[in-house]
């Protein structure tokens, strides 16, 4: 009976937990109405993994207690005295999961909302204060079955749950994102071309040995006579956001696109975009206890670059930037990162580019060569083909295959001392870069005079924290070494007669889609949260093409 009194009691702590929880995905989503189903749903959700792994872990916890200790524990059926300690260490955690995630996500609320944010934070680590008092004054002063003590109990944990919900608000805000505004288009103008090659996971620590060792001989190039500077990313450090934020030059609060995916509490139809960090919530993804859905093009709620370039008259082709399936109208052409997805496939997808003509030759482009071809070669092959019948000022492509080797290769480290997977892993590795390097070369071929080229890192890569790596043995994920969960730097690199060569100080990936307007001397949008970076091109450059503004180029 001992047994069951003590189970009785973590399970009321591990509701209290999933209760903590489900207020934080709430303060992560403002746009979830506080009384609607959806409340309880996350509640239920989070409370069949969180609350039964938090109730096992104290009820474990107290049979260690027990086996260790002198005194055994013979609490009631609901005890002051063991749930003012479950209860304040409930509280404690999930006040620090409210800070680092309100630390961790600052792109992703605008000052209203994290100002509730950082109140509902403080409330709990208030309540957790107070808990703590009344355990240790319970401890000290208190007597099994007191009702002053229980009241205090009662009062304070409820509090602990009711200040951050009064904090967060009724909920049932917009989506994250400005409301669409069109404008008329203004007057094309005339200008040079430009080239972006796009990494994922990048990192500048691993190209510089390999350059100054003589290999990547074009990154070594662009590093000599170019500019070069780090790149703060955005948290989720995921390619959609951190993609969506350099296209718009806006953080998520105002693209409206906060992660990669939509998520689900079991029977609910309303989704999150946001899940929290630091509590390894993408194993309820991973188990199916919340379903994942990815995003598409409609979720954005800014305009990308090429949309603006495109009211001047500038056309672009663009390929493999996250987030643009199905594909939208463009001047030029358009092929989203779904575009592999249709070869080999018995159906027809529609909206994997556009425009429709430049599909066969695209295709076709894509599925030539030998079957081990990787899919960054597949990618540019269908990029010169429908360059080839659509000619584009400005083009953009994404390479992946950076990211997926890095995954398996330490950055910052060499493959001397390593077993043979290790070694596979680095070749792997500095196969994908050389891919890029090549393709760096063939681009700089092809510039002329006034032509620019920027090659863009979004995230860098770092080492898989061993905690992290042993949640992924225990799920039988894949193993991985390396990550850009943390949110490294990437890095930005440009070259080009207007250049101004040398190392810039520190940018933001926002600063890609700004410096593209005034490199073409166009306005910026004051609603972008990026900075044109005039730093990059030489003076005579600058002199010439002062920073121009305009409210805004519309949504």
């Amino acid at each position: 009976m001992r047994f069951l009194r003590l189970l009785t009691n973590s399970l009321v702590a591990g509701a209290l937990g999933a209760a903590y929880l489900t207020i934080l995905v709430l303060q992560l989503n403002p746009q979830i109405p506080l009384a609607s189903a959806s409340v309880w749903r996350w509640y239920l959700t989070l409370g069949l993994f969180y609350g039964i792994h938090l109730a096992l872990l104290f009820y474990v916890s107290m049979l260690l207690r027990d086996f260790f200790s002198v005194s055994i524990l013979s609490p009631g059926w609901i005890s002051v005295r063991l749930l003012a300690w479950l209860s304040a260490i409930a509280a404690a955690v999930a006040a620090t999961l409210m800070w680092l995630n309100l630390r961790g996500f600052p792109a992703l609320f605008d000052d209203a909302a994290a100002r509730r944010f950082t109140f509902g934070a403080a409330a709990t680590s208030a309540s957790a204060v107070v808990l703590f008092g009344i355990a240790v004054a319970h401890y000290s002063y208190g007597r099994r079955g007191s009702r002053v003590g229980a009241a205090l109990l009662g009062i304070a944990m409820v509090g602990s749950l009711a200040l951050p919900l009064a904090a967060r608000g009724a909920g049932g805000e917009p989506p994250a994102g400005l409301p669409r505004l069109m404008l008329p288009p203004p007057a094309a103008r005339p200008g040079s071309r430009i080239t972006m090659l796009l990494i994922d996971g990048g990192s500048l620590e691993y190209i510089w040995p390999r350059v100054t060792s003589g290999r990547l001989a074009n990154f070594g190039r662009l590093l000599d006579s170019g500019a070069f500077m780090d790149v703060a990313t955005i948290r989720p450090t995921q390619p959609d956001p951190v993609w969506v934020a350099a296209a718009t030059g806006m953080y998520p609060v105002k693209n409206g696109v906060r992660s990669a995916a939509t998520y689900y509490a079991r029977g609910d139809d309303r989704g999150v975009d946001l899940l929290p960090d630091h509590c390894f919530s993408h194993v309820l993804v991973r188990l199916g206890v919340v379903r994942g859905e990815p995003n598409t093009s409609a979720e954005w709620r800014a305009r990308p670059f090429w949309s603006i370039l495109n009211d001047y008259g500038v056309s672009t082709g663009i390929v493999r930037w996250p987030l643009t399936y199905p594909a939208q109208p463009i001047d030029g052409f358009l092929i989203t990162d779904r575009f592999h997805q249709m070869i080999g496939s018995m159906f027809e997808f529609g909206g994997v580019g556009y425009p429709p003509e430049v599909i066969p030759s695209a295709r076709e482009a894509f599925e030539a060569g030998p079957p081990a071809r990787q899919p960054d070669e597949r990618y540019e092959a269908a990029m010169s083909a429908a360059a080839a019948t659509r000619p584009v000022r400005v083009t953009a492509i994404r390479y992946q295959g950076v990211d997926i080797a890095a995954h398996h290769a330490l950055p910052d480290s060499d493959a001397s001392g390593f077993g043979d997977a290790d070694r596979e892993a680095f070749a792997a590795l500095d196969r994908a870069y050389a891919e890029v390097d090549q393709e760096i070369g063939a681009t700089l071929e092809r510039m002329s005079a006034g032509d620019l080229l920027l090659v863009v890192s979004g995230f860098g890569m770092r080492p898989v924290a061993p905690l992290r790596r042993m949640a992924a043995r225990l799920l039988r994920d894949p193993e991985v070494s390396a990550t850009h969960e943390d949110g490294p730097d990437g890095f930005l690199l440009a070259y080009g007669t207007p250049v101004a060569a040398g190392r810039k100080p520190r940018g933001s990936i926002v600063d890609l889609a700004p410096t593209l307007l005034y490199f073409l001397g166009l306005p910026i949008g004051r609603d972008m949260d990026g900075y044109a970076r005039a730093d990059l091109f030489v003076p005579s450059f600058t002199a010439e093409r002062p920073i121009t503004f305009i409210p805004l180029h519309g949504r």
